[in-house]
């Protein structure tokens, strides 16, 4: 049957396009309850507030007549079907997320989801972390994705232990210099 007559998903390809890391095989969804809620808000502001802009847009540019040639309807059309991806991806990621409160660790000195972890390698450069999930880790705020190798290696490490750290350049010594954790007060938010 030819290509054209054929319905093809983009179900399957949401994770790739938006650029979001898979989950592990089995492995759960683990996120902070501020990563949950920023997820969440932001899956109602595409729902409530851009997609029905964005569906007034292209109506109204559809009236215009010939739509083959008209950018605004264009356009709308193209800004509605990445709205709808990440309402599909956003909706999936929230339904399997595990929300966990990293607060409830405060005060111990094991590594665990959400801890801030300070490091020095064999060449004694220090470096912290903070261990988050997949979907709101951000590398440029010094936090890694607990799938992550530097976030494997520390998991269940204790302050003073040296665990090793496999990289592209070999296995790499660290040593775990310090382990804190959000206070209660602060919900586990990472606002």
């Amino acid at each position: 049957m030819s290509k054209a007559f054929t319905r093809e998903t983009d179900t399957e390809e949401d994770d790739e396009e938006i650029g979001a890391p898979p989950l592990p095989a089995g492995g759960k969804n683990y996120i902070t309850p501020g990563g949950y809620a920023r997820l969440r808000a932001e899956l109602f502001l595409l729902m409530d507030e851009e997609r029905p802009k964005v569906v007034e847009v292209v109506h109204w540019a559809a009236s215009n007549g010939d739509r083959s040639e008209n950018g605004d309807y264009i356009y709308g059309k193209k800004r509605l079907r990445e709205i709808d991806r990440r309402i599909r991806f956003l909706t999936k990621r929230l339904e399997i997320a595990e929300v966990t409160d990293p607060s409830v660790h405060h005060g111990r000195d094991q590594v665990f989801f959400g801890a801030t972890v300070t490091y020095a390698d064999e060449a004694g450069r220090e470096r912290t972390v903070t261990i988050l999930g997949i979907d709101e880790a951000d590398s440029t705020q010094g936090q890694v994705s607990w799938i992550s190798p530097i976030a494997r290696a520390l998991l269940k490490a204790r302050q003073g232990d040296v665990v090793k750290l496999v990289t592209p350049a070999g296995v790499q010594e660290v040593e775990v210099l310090s382990v804190t954790y959000p206070g209660a007060e602060a919900g586990g938010s990472f606002l």
